[in-house]
């Protein structure tokens, strides 16, 4: 019972905060003490989110289509590479640096380079989201692969369970948290990613759009594009929070001694 009424306070002053800021911005805006032009007020946004909701959501379908197809590459291509690694340490040893090195390499910067070699078709978007994605997917997986418990796995052995025994008994169910703290993380650049790969180019899409109506100064619109592209990350990161409990019903247990 203290447990909820502290998860519940928590959530009050999260929301407190939220709407604080919103009124403090819807004040700032009604003083015009910025100029209209360069801060719409919350209310034109809500305004400008009502007008235009049937076109956000035609170009939100090809935004999230282009996501959830980088995303399933990503986890795919994720998991091909954490088990590769796990199991060959020549792999592990040639291969996890060029992971890290090519998270120093900013995706917007080469994003043009995929354009001109894919075109202007999904497939540059998709390798953009793909890119963003992949990697906290593979760390997550690899480092819960490696923790999983050396003891259990030698009396695995003792009993004669070979190495596919091995992973899917001891290994993978050890990886899980990590897998899903990474695709929390994943699914919020995911959509994320689509927008700023569409801003290279295209026909539709939220981020087609966004470059649409900052080229005409419509920065109400531009904010509830903004707006809309969080609440969609919110909800893809509250989905997967509720897969986790539906996967590994025994954390709730844990958490509640």
């Amino acid at each position: 019972m203290i447990k909820k009424l502290q998860n519940i306070t928590n959530k009050l002053y999260a929301s407190g905060l939220i709407i604080g800021l919103i009124l403090i911005w819807q004040v700032v805006c009604s003083l015009e003490l910025v100029p209209g032009y360069m801060l719409p007020s919350p209310i034109q946004v809500i305004q400008a989110f009502i007008n235009e909701f049937n076109v956000l959501m035609g170009h939100l379908m090809i935004s999230l289509s282009e996501a959830f197809l980088g995303l399933g590459v990503g986890i795919l291509v994720a998991f091909i590479l954490a088990v590769g690694m796990d199991h060959y340490r020549g792999l592990h040893k040639s291969l996890y640096p060029l992971l890290i090195i090519s998270q120093t390499v900013p995706v917007i910067a080469i994003a043009p380079l995929l354009v001109l070699w894919m075109g202007y078709g999904m497939a540059p978007k998709v390798m953009v989201i793909f890119l963003v994605c992949f990697f906290p997917i593979t760390i997550s997986l690899l480092d819960g692969f490696r923790e999983a418990d050396r003891d259990t796995i030698r009396l695995m052995k003792s009993m004669g369970a070979n190495a596919k025994q091995i992973f899917w008994h001891i290994k993978l169910p050890c990886a899980l948290p990590g897998f899903l703290a990474g695709l929390k993380v994943s699914v919020s650049y995911a959509v994320i990613g689509a927008v700023v790969a569409e801003w290279l180019g295209g026909t539709a899409g939220l981020g087609v759009y966004m470059t649409r109506v900052r080229k005409s100064y419509a920065f109400d619109k531009m904010f509830a594009v903004i707006f809309l592209v969080s609440l969609i990350s919110l909800v893809l990161m509250k989905l997967v929070s509720l897969l986790d409990r539906k996967i590994m019903p025994y954390k709730r247990i844990q958490n509640k001694k």
